[in-house]
């Protein structure tokens, strides 16, 4: 627990209410608690971290000025939203974020009224305030909305689109540009270049703001606090769509993450004296690692090899790749629709685009994989990085659908690797693939297999039998291999490791079929649509009936804990997955074990 005293005035703060009593003198050393209380607690547990420091004291303006929540606060991307949450009555709980049955890392509606609008992907936050104004008018209601969009959020096509509608209505939105020109790596492109431009104080962007049919005021020092008072009252009362400019640090107020905001963007527990110590020695190469090398080789291979990211470079593993190839590195910034599209258009002019990209990510720009790529049948390949389980980050950032809405598209091959070697094969065999193909693969470190240097493929559509048993064959595909290898020796049934959800080893299938009583399939996708329905669609249009357990991650949405807490809540951890299989095959593991 973190000693209240040394706080006396957040202490006293258990809602905004509590908030707007204080008188404007007082609220810079709120802020300057409100910043100390924050760095302990992350500190403490870990979590999204610069991006928060940054926003400290617009937060206290914010809340003060306006009547949350019968005002409508709206964040955008969520990475901002620690110090919100610490005043809107969830103090004492803040150390308990990303963990299991603690608070969620971003707003999210069924957490508090003051979440206003539930975040984790970017650039949502105008058309979520605009919608809300325009129900609100429709009403007859008086209430003020106010979008905080910030961290790169601007760079999205999402926040444009909502820009040009809004700006062409009566409704009383303001817009707060975040500026600290970050995402969570540097941002990138023209409007981030556009943002940098100030000739005496006077924004070069206004005209373009203005031009939408907003009207702009800024930039002003968003760590001013009573500056942000000032001009935040006046537009209070101002009518139609309004955009607030100012400028942030990220980090503020913390050294060393204001001199290193990449790697302070999100933290593990530290020390705050002596800030986030680097791990001595390596540990075994996470799937992003894979990537990382796999690209550096394959690049010097072949030249027609380009790495296209939406904004996500250190996360998907594309650092040494856009050193090592500055000319066939592509950061669009958070614009994962462009990044797909962009990466089709390369593919017709006979360069081998890959896109790292983040399962939950990718749903953003699934439009663009069906009618731009997979259509066309183009040469495009797709890295799917934090497929299936997530963990901490909860059921904004799970990739639990991929294999289910990527699996219906004619033309696209999907693998998904058991280990860390048949990550890079896979890999290499899809980009060698003509046409479009989809690696996906988890958060973190694999078992530890070793990978070799080598670019080697995997012939297209083969599983892998891994065991022979009796009666029982488990189908394991991607990164449940582990478990269902040792129940799978347990009870003496045969495994397959899958490796290609699509095409499927039909001939393996059908053969295994006619040699055993009953399959259990296993993947950390979602049961419906997913890999194993692919086997049950494949045995149904053979014409045989064979009974099949489907494991996989449940109808729901999963909350936020550690990997293994997930997994077990899913019913996809060992113990689990032995209880369901036992369960529904008694008869068959009963045979099996008497005869062992």
């Amino acid at each position: 627990m973190i000693d209240l005293s040394r706080y006396p005035y957040l202490a006293a703060i258990d809602s905004p209410a509590d908030l707007r009593q204080l008188p404007d003198a007082q609220l810079p050393a709120v802020a300057d608690e409100l910043r100390r209380y924050l760095i302990e607690a992350v500190a403490s547990s870990g979590g999204h971290f610069g991006a928060g420091l940054g926003v400290v004291e617009l937060t206290v303006a914010l809340h003060h000025v306006f009547d949350t929540p019968h005002d409508r606060l709206i964040w955008d991307v969520g990475h901002q939203c620690y110090p919100h949450k610490i005043l809107t009555g969830r103090r004492d709980r803040i150390t308990t974020i990303k963990k299991k049955g603690g608070l969620a890392p971003f707003p999210r509606r069924e957490e508090s009224q003051y979440d206003t609008f539930g975040v984790g992907h970017s650039s949502t936050s105008i058309s979520a305030a605009l919608g809300m104004a325009i129900a609100a008018q429709h009403k007859g209601e008086t209430r003020k909305f106010v979008a905080v969009i910030g961290d790169g959020a601007m760079t999205a096509g999402m926040a444009f689109e909502a820009l040009d509608h809004a700006g062409d209505l009566s409704a009383n939105l303001l817009v707060v540009l975040n500026d600290n020109g970050m995402s969570i790596s540097e941002n990138v492109g023209g409007l981030a270049k556009r943002l940098e431009k100030r000739d005496d104080g006077v924004a070069v962007p206004s005209t373009m703001f203005e031009e939408l049919g907003f009207r702009y005021t800024g930039p002003i020092d968003g760590h001013d606090v009573p500056k942000l008072l000032e001009v935040l009252r006046a537009l209070k009362g101002a009518k139609g769509p309004q955009l607030l400019h100012v400028i942030t640090t990220k980090g503020k107020g913390y050294a060393p993450a204001e001199l290193a905001q990449i790697e302070y963007h999100a933290v593990s527990p530290f020390d705050p004296i002596a800030g986030v110590v680097k791990k001595a020695g390596p540990g075994k190469p996470t799937y992003s690692d894979v990537l990382s090398d796999w690209l550096c080789d394959m690049a010097t291979a072949d030249e027609r090899l380009f790495g296209i990211t939406p904004a996500m470079r250190e996360g998907s593993g594309l650092v040494r790749f856009s050193q090592e190839y500055p000319d066939r590195y592509i950061d669009v910034a958070i614009a994962e629709q462009h990044a797909v599209t962009l990466a089709a258009g390369m593919a017709c002019e006979g360069a081998k685009p890959v896109v790292a990209i983040y399962s939950t990510f990718l749903q953003r720009a699934y439009d663009q994989a069906i009618h731009d790529v997979a259509l066309q049948n183009l040469d495009v390949t797709f890295a799917i990085d934090r497929a299936g389980v997530v963990g901490p980050d909860g059921a904004t950032h799970a990739g639990s659908f991929d294999l289910s809405f990527l699996r219906c598209l004619p033309n696209m091959l999907i693998m998904a690797p058991a280990d860390e070697a048949e990550c890079r094969a896979m890999l290499t065999t899809g980009f060698r693939h003509a046409g479009p193909a989809a690696i996906r693969y988890p958060r973190g470190s694999g078992p530890g297999v070793a990978v070799r240097k080598t670019l080697d493929t995997l012939p297209v559509g083969k599983a892998e039998v891994r065991r022979l048993g009796r009666r029982l064959a488990i189908l394991s595909f991607g990164a449940m291999l582990a478990p269902a290898t040792e129940i799978a020796a347990e009870i003496d049934a045969s495994l397959v490791n899958m490796r290609f959800v699509k095409p499927l080893d039909e001939a393996l299938l059908l053969e295994l079929a006619n040699s055993h009583d009953a399959f259990v399939t296993i993947e950390d996708n979602a049961v419906a649509g997913g890999a194993g329905s692919g086997v049950a669609e494949c045995l149904a249009a053979h014409g045989v009936n064979l009974p099949i357990l489907h494991l996989g991650l449940p109808d729901a949405y999963l909350e936020h804990g550690s990997r293994d807490e997930v997994l077990s809540a899913a019913g996809l951890d060992l113990p689990a997955i032995r209880r369901a299989i036992r369960g529904r095959f008694p008869q068959a593991v009963a045979m099996n074990l008497a005869s062992a």
